[in-house]
Parts: C-alpha cells; structure tokens; sequence
C-alpha cells in the first residue's frame, strides 16, 4: 500500500471504536494530502463532520481516534490541530525502505473488465481536430486502466451508415474523378458528399440511393465497402502516428440489422411510443423533473423532450443505434463499466440513452459513464479554425506539431541531424500536443497555444521531457553503480521521495472520475521536486554518489511510466 492508504486503513482501524451510523458518507472519513506541507504529509478531517454526527466535540473525538490510533511504523506522532484535525508527518526511514524499491503501482483488489469508446470518426471525412481530445483522452484512460491491472477492450465505434450515404453514392456515380480517388481518396468522397449536399433537388435521389443501400443492392454496398476501406487506411495512418490502437472497430453499421426489431421490441414493452408519425421514448413521471432525462425546462415549464428512436420516415436514429450497441456489449463483454468518451454537448443524449437501456432492459450491474470534455478554442475563444476560417485537419495540425518541435530543436542541439533528429522531433511534437489536450480538465474547454504547448518551462511535454532526458544523462556519465538502499538526508532529496510515492495516490485520483490532467499535474510536480534536487543535492561527487544515482534513476523511471499512461513517448536526448 501506498501512504495514504496505509494511513488510512490505520484510521479505519481507530474508528472501529467510535460508534459511527452504517450510513455515514465514507468520504467523509478519508485522509487526504495535507492542503499545506507545514502542518505534514497527511491529514484526517473527519472529527470535524463526526462531531455533528456523533453530537460531540471535534477535538474530544480526534483525542478518541488518538487513544487507538498507531501509525507509528510510517509516521511520527500525530497532532491535533485547529478544530480537530489530525496531522502526519511520514517518517524518514518508511520513505527509505519504499523508496527503494521504486514507486509503488496502484493494483486493485478485484481487477475488473471495462469498456472504452472513444475517437469514433465519420468515414468519408478527413478526421479533424476535434477527434484528437476523444482520441487522446480515451486513449489515456484506457492505458491507466490496463496499467493498474483492469482487463480493457477499446472500441472505435465509427460513423459508417445512415443517410449521408447516399449523398455519397449519388456523387460517386455521377462525378467520381477516379485519378484524384487515387491521390486523395479522403478529398475526393469529401468533395463528392459537398457537391451534392449543395444541390436540394438530390436530395429524393440520395434517400433513394440509401435505401437501395440499406436494401442490400450489389452495387451501392460495393461502393460503400470501398469508402469504409479507404477511410479506414486513414484512421490507421493517423492512429499510427499518435500510438493509438483498438481491440474493435464496430461502426455504426454492425448494428443496423438489430434496429427494426430493437425499436418494436421498445414498443411492445412500453418503453416507447408512437407520435406524430415517429416513435420515441417519453418520460414516465418516475422521477424529479430536473432529474428526468426526457423532460426540458422551458418558459418555466417542464415539457416533453422525448428520444426518438424511429423517425417518421423510417429512419433509426443515434439512439436506436446506441442502444443496440449497449446490448451487444453486455451481452459479448458483460463489463462492469462502459466508458463513452464524447463531447460534453452529447452529454444529454448519453442520459436519454442510459435511461432508456434500464427501462427497456432492467437495471443493470454494468456502471455506465460518460467522461464528456470541452472544445479547443482559438485565441479569439471561438471553436479553434484554420487562419482561412475552415476546420483544421488532424493530420495537418500533427505535421504542423513534429515542424514546429524539429525547429526548436536544431536551434537548441544544431549538431543533431538525420534520422535521430527527426524522429525525436516526432516524438516531442506530439508528446506535446497530446499533452496540452490532457493536462486540462477535460470537463472545460482550452484555448489552444503552439508556444505554451513547445515551451522548455512550465507544465508542458517538452519540460517533463527534458526532466526525464536529464536523468538519463546524469546515469550514463555515472556508469554502472551498485543499486544500495537509499539514503536520505537533504530536505530536497527527502521531498523528492516523497514525490515519487506518490505515484500510485496520483494514478488513482486521476482514475477516480477519468481525469488524466491530475496525472499531469504530478507529472509536472515531481519535475519540479527534481529541480529542486539538482539544485540542492551534489551527485556524482557525493558520499551519497550510489543512493542518489538511484533515486535520480527511480526518478527517471516514474517519470517515463506516467509519460507512457499518457501516450507519451520519451527520449534519451533532445
């Protein structure tokens, strides 16, 4: 165990002996980080909220969780403080004897099965910079997952069926330029869907050409197999380049053949109705109007928003299609929790979706979540665009990235040259902008800056990196040494230790509501304890030469891990 949790179950231990109602929030019970370091490593506010519970004194029951309390094999003796708060400082010699056996991983009790979702691009459309947070954010997710021992199945649910293929099919047989197929296949299906989007009187012919489609027809599934190909080769070239793999791609049309009898088994059961030609799920009234996912506030009324699941013309909607999905996954999967990693503006059709699932299929021991994030803004705090004012391709602003990264590069290292510079100004440029995207709350929106993304200082890529390059070079000028037990002394390299245990209490947090930016926020931390270090603790010419070495190598090691969770590759140079 880590040291909060240590600490922790030495307080559950303590409170064993208090009388504490079975329905007290366990949050309220739970030793957090000190909020200031001059009262400790730790602190337990509990006896405060106790008091109102129990009707006692805060600090007679901080004075009571003492009376039973040992922490004595990892902290000093604690003290109460203010109103009741108990203080630990973590002692010397426990740090000493973690420490050397690396920073301590956080392994789960019981490992469990998840389901990530994310990236989910439209075929026949160039993938642009909004598919990099879910690509990213989803990607992390599920590597911390998997680190800590969770078996993870990732799924690309990709946008390959529905009515725009018709458009589609309509343009490829009557405009299709087969030489600019073969040089931009991407471009010319996007130039195809423009031209006939731009023109209403296609449109009967292109909900013609989607139910010939839909129907079966030779010819138009041929055309479609050959746009989902061609796509696909896109995805790959650019998963390649950001590292990013799936167990599944099942899009949108693996599910289609399940829609008619999914949207009738809906209305068998009442789940849905008829109405005004479509079918939806409305609410039922079982719940608080501002908790019901089927009801809007409008004009200060609470009206009907219902999910359609049939439009009037026929058509399966997203949600007909979500749902299929959840069926699937359950029944092929059966995982304990489903992860959609979507923009927080399908944050209400998420809630419709979930909630439909459990009237139509009962409640479910499958925990369903949706990690929602924000928008990459420009500078003007408008939706990030091109200087012309068009969308910005991923694949463009990922070259841009690696461009950018080897400039910095030849002017900071101008004897590196070749192939090494180039693939180290790769790996840094989109370190770097992997980084930037997860080192913000993913919930808020974040203005995007190519020089706070490529700066050598302050929380970005290129700092950890360097941090991470400088303990390597420190190891190589010091040769082989003996790996000793290590010895701390200097405050610096005792805040240091300190920093790096606190990996595994880092993991979790980030992990707790799928937040990979307090990843991050250690990451950043503990390069600049190690800052600190380089700056107060002689190395190479120290009687602590080999403890240091090792600490400086640890160092290294839980930097490169929390690199790595993120998607991050390092280097041995730059």
């Amino acid at each position: 165990m880590n040291a909060r949790q240590t600490l922790q179950k030495a307080v559950d231990d303590a409170l064993q002996n208090l009388e504490i109602p079975a329905e007290t929030p366990r949050e309220v019970l739970q030793v957090v980080p000190a909020t200031n370091a001059q009262f400790g490593d730790y602190q337990f506010n509990g006896a405060l909220p106790l008091a109102k519970i129990l009707r006692q004194k805060p600090r007679e029951i901080a004075a009571k969780i003492l009376e039973n309390l040992d922490v004595s094999h990892i902290a000093h003796a604690p003290e109460i403080a203010g109103a009741g708060f108990l203080n630990f400082r973590v002692k010397s010699e426990w740090i000493e004897q973690k420490i050397s056996y690396g920073a301590p991983l956080m392994v789960p009790a019981v490992p469990r099965r998840f389901v990530v979702d994310f990236s989910s691009p439209n075929v026949a459309k160039p993938m642009h910079v909004g598919h990099i947070r879910s690509t990213i954010i989803g990607d992390a997710i599920a590597r911390m997952l998997r680190f800590c021992g969770h078996e993870v199945v990732t799924d690309n649910h990709i946008g390959d069926w529905g009515t725009a293929f018709g458009k589609i099919i309509v343009g490829w047989k009557e405009q299709l330029d087969e030489e600019n197929l073969a040089r931009d296949p991407i471009g010319e299906m996007e130039r195809l869907y423009k031209a006939v989007n731009a023109r209403p009187e296609l449109e009967d012919a292109a909900r013609l050409e989607t139910a010939k489609l839909q129907a079966g027809d030779a010819q138009n599934r041929q055309i479609w197999e050959t746009v989902r190909e061609l796509s696909q080769a896109q995805f790959d070239e650019i998963y390649a380049i950001l590292g990013v793999q799936f167990d599944v791609t099942l899009g949108e049309s693996f599910y289609n053949e399940r829609l008619p009898s999914l949207v009738e088994e809906l209305l068998g059961s009442g789940v849905a109705r008829e109405s005004e030609g479509a079918v939806a799920v409305f609410s039922n009234g079982k719940c608080e109007p501002k908790d019901d996912p089927f009801l809007i506030s409008r004009d200060g009324e609470w009206r009907d928003f219902p999910a359609i699941v049939r439009k009037s013309d026929g058509a399966a909607t997203y949600a007909t299609t979500d749902l299929a999905t959840l069926e699937y996954r359950l029944s092929e999967w059966a995982p304990s929790e489903i992860i959609y990693v979507t923009d927080s503006r399908q944050t209400g059709h998420f809630r419709q979706v979930f909630a439909a699932f459990e009237r139509w299929k009962g409640a479910s021991v499958t925990k369903f979540v949706h990690a929602g994030f924000g928008m990459i803004l420009g500078d003007d705090r408008t939706p990030f665009k091109t200087r012309t004012g068009g969308t910005v391709k991923l694949r463009d602003l990922l070259d841009e990235a690696v461009e950018r990264s080897a400039a910095i590069i030849a002017e900071k290292n101008p004897e590196m040259s070749g192939e090494k510079a180039r693939e180290i100004a790769k790996i840094v440029g989109i370190g770097a902008v992997k980084y930037a995207d997860l080192s913000q709350n993913r919930a808020t929106d974040y203005v995007f800056s190519w020089d706070k993304m490529l700066s050598l200082s302050g929380n970005s890529a290129v700092y950890l990196l360097y941090a991470h390059v400088r303990t390597q070079s420190v190891l190589r000028r010091a040769g082989e040494f003996p790996k000793v037990e290590i010895s701390l002394e200097e405050n610096a390299e005792i805040e240091l230790a300190k920093g790096i245990l606190r990996f595994g209490e880092a993991l979790e947090s980030a992990l707790e509501g799928y937040r990979p930016h307090l990843l991050c926020d250690y990451l950043y931390e503990l390069a600049g304890l190690l800052s600190a270090f380089w700056r107060d603790c002689r190395i190479l010419d120290s009687e602590l030469r080999d403890s240091r070495l090792r600490l400086v190598e640890i160092t290294g090691e839980t930097l490169q891990t929390g690199l790595g969770l993120l998607g991050i590759e390092t280097v041995e140079q730059m």
